[in-house]
Parts: structure tokens; C-alpha cells; sequence
């Protein structure tokens, strides 16, 4: 069975090639939580972040937050005493940062558990604290890196960007299917995982993004420099690819330096992006209907339109609320955690300009009203 639900519906209106980016709850009231430890419970489990509040909090003003996810047998405590990989010595009190702490200093996020707990996460800190929802990012080494990738598989519709430092699809990817801006570090002589794993998670957003294919240079072993690729992708959804002659680090850095590039390459790619998310030119859109309901359950239907460009495939995505769906036609579906996935049957994944096709479903309990996320190509 699948799990149905519905995403949040935009708080206010934007322009129709933009998403929306509104503060949170916590605008104009005192800061909720201070820096330090903090405990939630999160899917029945008690966890724990670090939170790092700029010195001058301000409640009138809307705060970048940015999520450092920690390494396999790091800790949070390990991430704040990175700096948050580098990024808050550059963030002049401009940035929430959090860090938040994986069961037995690792993020397997079995059955979605490790998403679920960074929403839980996000959604105490918009009570608390004044944030710009449209500029929040995660980043992270190595496992963290894996974490990063799943957030941006899963939550393409809450993480404006990431930045996966020496990483691998090793918290898995639910969905996946989004845009999402994207950076990615590796080295190319990494003896834990290999730069081929790198490319891997970087290959899949080159694809969702757009990005126009073209070379990536990547530095022999023993040069001692890094090489940077800047894709042309879609308006609002860059990739970014730096190759470093190093093994497994996060802070890698050229021969002769004594600083690593790498923080400041994040924050560029960070700092560069607007709160607002163009939608791509040519993307599908997706509507639901109920066609019957009854006592317990209910039929319902989604209709998939092309955008300006004919598709080849569409997938359609949702946030579950705890309804179930017990059947679907005429699309796969797939799900992990409370994010559900539909993609094209093998008949009527291509649409001309304009083009539509629907897809169907029957469930258990109440019939939702789901918000629908539709991406094409």
C-alpha cells in the first residue's frame, strides 16, 4: 500500500514563474529556542540537534538556515566545530545554522525516518525563529553528504540547494525527480567512496535540472589543483561540479594553500541563488479530481498536462497525510516515508506541447486534496 496526502498550498500569490518563499511563524516574535542542544521526538524516537542563533537575532528580519549534516561516526558537535563546514566564519550573522544528530552517528534513514526527522526539525525552528523559506540549504561530508542527497531527492520543495561534499546514495532517494539546485565536491582519488559514486548523484540532477551536457575536466592524481564545471541548466536550478585532487575530505585544498576553496565555493553557489524558484519552462502540471467517494474510501483521479515542450517521461509527486491508496492505473507508483511518487506507464510517458494524460488510484479512508508536484522530460 501507499500512503496519499497533501503538500502545503501556497501562503501567497507569485508571479506564474516563480514558487512561493514566505517567512515562517516565528517572524516578529522573540527567538523561540537558543544555541545549543536541543531534544524533539521525532517518529516516536527522542533526537537531538545542535543550533547555532546569530548573535543580534532579529525577529523582523528573515534568516537563511542552513542543515550541516555530520559524517559516519561524527557528531553534531563535530559539525559546529568544523565551522559548519566552513560556512559560518563567512556568514557574518546573516544565517541560522543547525546540526542535527543521526541515530548511532549515521543516517541510514531507514523507511524515510532520517527525512521525517529533518522536517521535524525544520518545522520547530519556522515556530521559533524568523526564516526565509525560501533560502534554506543542507550540506554534508561523506554520510552527511548521502543525507544531503536524499533531503534533495525527497524535499527538492523545501531545500532551495545543497552542497554533497564527498558523498553517495547511501540514505537512498525517495522521488527524486525534482530540481533542485545542486553542488557537488569530490576527490578523485577517494578510497572510501569513489568520484564514480559522486557523479552518480551529480548525473541525476544534471538531468532533473535541464543542464545542457557538456565536459567536465577533472585534475590528475598528484597535481595538487581542483577543476570547476558550472552547467547551463535551467533558469534557477544550477549545477555546479568541483573535482579536487584529494581523498576522502571535505576540505580540500590546492597545493601550497593553506585554506581549503571549498567552503567558499558553497557559499558563492549558496549565496547566489534567490528565494524564489523559477518554475522550468515547459514543465507539466498535474491536477487532482475525486470521482467517488463512499464510507472508508474513495476513487480519484490525476490528470498530467505538458507544459510548452512535448515530454518523453512525467512523474508526479506528493507529501502524505496519512491517507492510503490501495491501487493505481495507467502510472508506477512508489513511496518511502510520507513522500509519494507516480511515474508514466510505459504507454503515456510521451505528450505533445500541451498534451495530457491521466492516471488513477483507489484508497482507504478520506479522500484528500492533495497538492500535486509534476516534472517532466
Amino acid at each position: 500500500m501507499l500512503v496519499l496526502g497533501g503538500l502545503n498550498a501556497p501562503a501567497s500569490a507569485l508571479p506564474e514563474d516563480a514558487a512561493p518563499a514566505s517567512a515562517t511563524a516565528g517572524c516578529s516574535q522573540p527567538a523561540g529556542l537558543g544555541t545549543g542542544n536541543h531534544t524533539i521526538t521525532s517518529g516516536g524516537q527522542s533526537r537531538t540537534f545542535r543550533l547555532d542563533v546569530p548573535a543580534g537575532y532579529d525577529p523582523s528580519r528573515q534568516y537563511r538556515l542552513v542543515v550541516g549534516l555530520h559524517w559516519w561516526h561524527g557528531t553534531s558537535q563535530d559539525v559546529v566545530n568544523q565551522g559548519f563546514y566552513g560556512l559560518k566564519p563567512l556568514a557574518s550573522n546573516s544565517t541560522i545554522f543547525v546540526a542535527p544528530q543521526g541515530i548511532d552517528n549515521a543516517w541510514p534513514n531507514t523507511n524515510g525516518r532520517d527525512v521525517t526527522f529533518v522536517d521535524d526539525v525544520l518545522r520547530t525552528l519556522d515556530s521559533a525563529f524568523c526564516i526565509d523559506t525560501g533560502q534554506r540549504f543542507a550540506t554534508g561530508f561523506s554520510y552527511g553528504g548521502g543525507m544531503s542527497n536524499a533531503l534533495a531527492c525527497a524535499r527538492a520543495d523545501v531545500f532551495r540547494a545543497v552542497a554533497v561534499l564527498n558523498g553517495a546514495q547511501l540514505s537512498g532517494c525517495a522521488g527524486g525527480t525534482q530540481p533542485v539546485a545542486y553542488l557537488g565536491s569530490h576527490g578523485v582519488t577517494d578510497s572510501v567512496l569513489n568520484i564514480s559514486q559522486g557523479r552518480a548523484l551529480r548525473d541525476r540532477f544534471l538531468r532533473n535540472n535541464g543542464c545542457q551536457a557538456q565536459q567536465a575536466p577533472e585534475p590528475a592524481a598528484g597535481s595538487g589543483t581542483h577543476t570547476k564545471t558550472s552547467y547551463t541548466c535551467r533558469d534557477g536550478y544550477p549545477v555546479v561540479w568541483i573535482a579536487n585532487d584529494s581523498d576522502h575530505q571535505w576540505d580540500a585544498r590546492d597545493r601550497g594553500q593553506s585554506q581549503s576553496h571549498v567552503p567558499g565555493e558553497i557559499w558563492r553557489f549558496f549565496t547566489s541563488l534567490t528565494s524564489t524558484t523559477p518554475t522550468p519552462t515547459g514543465a507539466c502540471t498535474a491536477t487532482y479530481r475525486t470521482v467517488n467517494s463512499w464510507p472508508g474510501g474513495f476513487q480519484g483521479e490525476v490528470t498530467v498536462r505538458a507544459g510548452e515542450a512535448p515530454t518523453t517521461t512525467w512523474s508526479v509527486s506528493w507529501r502524505s497525510s496519512g491517507e492510503r491508496v490501495d491501487q493505481v492505473w495507467n502510472g508506477t507508483a512508489t513511496s518511502q516515508g510520507d513522500q509519494v511518487v507516480v511515474r508514466n506507464a510505459a504507454e503515456n510517458g510521451r505528450l505533445a506541447a500541451g498534451g495530457t494524460t491521466t492516471f488513477g488510484l483507489l484508497g482507504s479512508g478520506t479522500s484528500p486534496a492533495p497538492a500535486l508536484t509534476c516534472t517532466s522530460s
